[in-house]
């Protein structure tokens, strides 16, 4: 799906290296987050378990709804256990290890924000969303146009925002048994007088979502 090249990084040294020193900050901003936490608000249901993967200190989750469980994963565990709605969680660097410590078809959505860009090996990773997805159960992949860019693969760091899309749902037509994916664009907007005082406007927001038939 992806030649060589187009998985290398800037940077290739040990990610565990690069997130060892937790980042207690938001990597979009408030616009992003709340539209993220909206689309959560509509395909979440209450009292199911969910798998929020390469999470962070913080998941973005409706505060009024109330989970059976939420399994957290990350690179630093300081930054995981801040965070108020896992249940549990564990350290793994996905590009070294794919396979994901977790029971088959155990978990009714899977969640990932603003960290697709960095997977090296994603055919794989995408093959163990899918395994560990309940039948039914939905993926929510969420990004904008932010990242590290040194941690970023090729694929990622060369294309367009729509070209991120594409790829993105690339991953899911991958595995077969994911269902079309359905994708949520919104553009940034800044108003015109703030354009012309050189003022950035808001992040993007995109959503690729699928779920196993």
């Amino acid at each position: 799906m992806l030649h060589p090249t187009q998985r290398t990084k800037l940077d290739e040294t040990d990610d565990r290296e690069f997130y060892s020193v937790p980042r207690f900050v938001t990597h979009v901003d408030e616009n992003f987050i709340q539209q993220l936490t909206e689309l959560y608000r509509e395909r979440l249901k209450p009292d199911t378990r969910i798998f929020d993967m390469m999470s962070s200190w913080v998941s973005h989750l409706p505060d009024e709804i109330e989970f059976a469980h939420v399994e957290g994963h990350g690179l630093n565990g300081e930054e995981l256990a801040r965070n108020p709605r896992l249940d549990h969680y564990f350290v793994q660097n996905l590009n070294e290890n794919q396979l994901f410590p977790l029971p088959d078809q155990s978990f009714d959505a899977v969640l990932n924000t603003v960290s697709v860009q960095y997977l090296q090996r994603p055919e794989a990773v995408f093959a163990e969303i899918y395994r560990v997805l309940k039948p039914g159960g939905i993926a929510i992949i969420s990004f904008s146009n932010r990242m590290f860019y040194q941690k970023a693969i090729q694929a990622w760091r060369d294309g367009s925002e729509d070209d991120r899309v594409e790829l993105v749902k690339s991953y899911f037509k991958a595995i077969p048994g994911f269902s079309e994916p359905e994708v949520v664009a919104r553009q940034g907007s800044v108003p015109s007088f703030l354009q012309m005082l050189g003022i950035p406007g808001t992040d993007p927001f995109y959503a690729v979502i699928a779920s196993r038939q």
